[in-house]
């Protein structure tokens, strides 16, 4: 088991000066297209415990406000309402973010320290089918950088030809089931369906 960094760097190496040198405190005029282009992201937060939590967030393209080259703003939409990202910046603002843009392997990365706003002047541009979000994360920005495309490429993720059959895996209402909740699985998909297709609670 490796327990100290330079047994790491004995085992991995060091990184490159052209790596390191991509690491910035700030977006610049080309970094930010990754941002204004992309319609999904992966939000990681950690309480005060270190008890982390990794969190879905998508919407049209732009969604994610570039207010100046260091602060970005994160609208929240409806959830599971159990929160876990916003308690976690409560107890401890160091967030991460991870871009993702359909098609393109390279991804953007924003490390940085947030804090939870309920301005509706700040937050009306963003609103969706004419709701304005309730909240939202304001994010200083300490690093932003490309992630080069390897893992996205080694997985084949954009590559039709390898995408999967959603019966091939468990439904929602099965797996509700399978943790003890007391659901009619057939009946939960159903009613759920019907939920989203009329785009009930996503705005």
């Amino acid at each position: 088991m490796i327990s100290a960094e330079d047994t790491l760097r004995t085992t991995l190496g060091e990184p490159s000066e052209v790596v390191k040198a991509k690491v910035s405190d700030r977006l610049n005029e080309l970094t930010r297209r990754f941002v204004e282009r992309s319609p999904f992201l992966c939000l990681a937060t950690s309480a005060a415990d270190g008890s982390c939590d990794v969190s879905p967030r998508g919407d049209p393209a732009g969604f994610v406000k570039v207010l100046d080259e260091r602060t970005l703003l994160l609208p929240d939409r409806p959830g599971n309402r159990l929160a876990d990202s916003f308690r976690n910046v409560l107890e401890n603002p160091h967030v991460a973010l991870l871009f993702v843009i359909p098609g393109i392997s390279d991804t953007f990365r924003v490390n940085g320290r947030a804090s939870i706003v309920e301005d509706p002047e700040l937050l009306a541009p963003s609103a969706v089918e004419g709701k304005v979000p309730k909240l939202g994360l304001l994010i200083e920005v300490d690093e932003a950088y490309t992630h080069c495309p390897k893992a996205f490429l080694r997985a084949q993720l954009w590559d039709p030809d390898r995408y999967a059959d959603r019966s091939e895996l468990p439904s929602s209402g099965e797996l509700m089931r399978s943790v003890g909740a007391d659901v009619d699985p057939k009946e939960y998909d159903a009613e759920r369906a019907e939920r989203y297709a009329r785009r009930e609670g996503f705005y």
